[in-house]
C-alpha cells in the first residue's frame, strides 16, 4: 500500500471520529432541546408560565430541534466513499498506460473520456487536457515531484 494510500485511509479513520463526536454532541443536544420543550409544557399546563411565553419559546425550541435534525441527517449522509474513489483514481493512474495498449478500441475511448475533457492538436502534436483529478497528478508529474521510491542500489552517474 502506498504512502497516500495510507495518508487517504487515516484521514478517513480521523473524519469518521470526528463525525461520531459530532454526532454525539447533536444527539445530546437534540435531548436537551426536547427535555426543555417537555418540561416547559408541563409549567405551562401547571400555570407557571404564560401563554405567550409558552408560544413564544416552543416556536423558538421546535425550530432548533428542526435544525438539529437537519444537521444530523446532513452527518448521515456524509460520503465515506471518497477515500476509496481516491484510492480508485490513484490505481487508474498508475495503470491507465498499461490498461489503454493491452484494451480494444471501445475501452481505450471510454478510458480517454475518464481521464481527457480535451485535447487539442497542431501539425505535430497532441496536447490533452485532463479531467480532475488527474490534472493535478499530471502537473505534479511534470513538474518531478511525483517520485517513486528510490533505487535501493543508486549509482552515481558514469558509473
Amino acid at each position: 500500500m502506498s504512502q497516500l494510500e495510507k495518508s487517504l485511509l487515516s484521514d478517513k479513520r480521523r473524519d469518521e471520529a470526528i463525525q461520531k463526536q459530532q454526532a454525539e454532541r447533536l444527539r445530546q443536544r437534540l435531548s436537551a432541546v426536547r427535555h426543555r420543550l417537555d418540561q416547559a409544557y408541563v409549567d405551562k399546563l401547571d400555570g407557571k408560565i404564560s401563554e405567550e411565553f409558552w408560544t413564544r419559546k416552543s416556536t423558538e425550541w421546535i425550530s432548533e430541534e428542526q435544525q438539529i435534525l437537519l444537521a444530523m441527517q446532513g452527518l448521515e449522509q456524509a460520503n465515506p466513499e471518497r477515500v476509496l474513489d481516491a484510492v480508485r483514481t490513484l490505481e487508474l493512474a498508475n495503470k491507465a498506460c498499461f490498461l489503454y495498449v493491452k484494451q480494444p478500441a471501445a475501452e481505450k475511448a471510454k478510458l480517454l473520456k475518464m481521464v481527457l475533457s480535451n485535447c487539442t492538436v497542431d501539425a505535430a502534436s497532441v496536447y490533452p487536457t485532463y479531467r480532475k483529478p488527474f490534472d493535478l497528478i499530471f502537473l505534479r508529474a511534470k513538474n518531478e515531484e511525483w517520485r517513486a521510491r528510490r533505487d535501493s542500489n543508486p549509482r552515481h552517474p558514469g558509473s
